[in-house]
């Protein structure tokens, strides 16, 4: 997983920094989100997803990757 946040579409709402705290934070002098990782181990990924969704301003963007199957 690839996460990109666009710092020009925050709100500063915070839900990020709720629903995934090791991955996102708020800057102090806006409030505007802060990647913290932007590849978070895999017990953060369903965090993510949920900050990604829930996020007002659609300003993360999260990228999977997924494993080729065995030949």
């Amino acid at each position: 997983m690839d996460v990109r946040v666009d710092r020009d579409r925050c709100l500063g709402a915070g839900m990020c920094a709720l629903s995934a705290p090791r991955v996102f934070d708020q800057d102090e002098d806006e409030g505007l989100v802060t990647l913290l990782n932007a590849r978070p181990p895999q017990e953060q990924h369903a965090a993510v997803r949920v900050a990604a969704g829930v996020c007002p301003a659609a300003a993360i963007t999260v990228t999977e990757h997924h494993s080729s199957p065995a030949s």
